[in-house]
């Protein structure tokens, strides 16, 4: 055998073995996107006529309302934490097999970490910057995945 190839072997069986991450299947964006909508006719949509025309009246009264549709985005987002911190998905996510998980030990996130993506999430929206950060990342992650340190994966099921 030659020197250089007695060389690199040696130095291959000195070098210890790196771990090889598992390999992880990314939410593509665009699911994401049809996942909220699907979430908006579900959750919010029925949250707001129930406070509309149960406990306002009439759509005049919540138009004129300015603490109602605030109340509606806070029981959403209570919601949507309870949901994602339970469940890892919200109904959305589980029609196009998504979950949200904590991007270092990819397991499902506490109520108060949800709480905080989701008001990540409206800040994120707002500046529309957070919304666009998706399209240069190769993992997908949005500004309020970023600040609670969240993933969107495809689930197994």
């Amino acid at each position: 055998m030659r020197f250089r190839k007695l060389k690199q072997q040696s130095k291959k069986q000195q070098q210890p073995q790196q771990e090889q991450k598992p390999q992880v299947d990314y939410a593509r964006y665009v699911d994401r996107i049809k996942a909220f909508i699907t979430d908006m006719f579900m959750i919010y949509a029925p949250i707001l006529y129930i406070i509309t025309y149960v406990f306002m009246g009439t759509k005049e009264d919540f138009q004129d309302s300015q603490f109602a549709p605030l109340i509606g985005v806070t029981i959403y987002g209570f919601i949507y934490a309870l949901l994602v911190s339970k469940l890892g998905q919200t109904p959305g996510k589980k029609a196009y097999t998504m979950v949200v998980v904590d991007n270092d030990t990819k397991e499902k996130i506490s109520f108060l970490r949800a709480l905080l993506r989701f008001i990540a999430f409206l800040f994120s929206a707002t500046i529309l910057i957070g919304l666009l950060v998706p399209f240069y990342r190769k993992d997908n992650r949005a500004l309020h995945d970023l600040i609670s340190g969240t993933v969107v994966i495809k689930s197994k099921e």
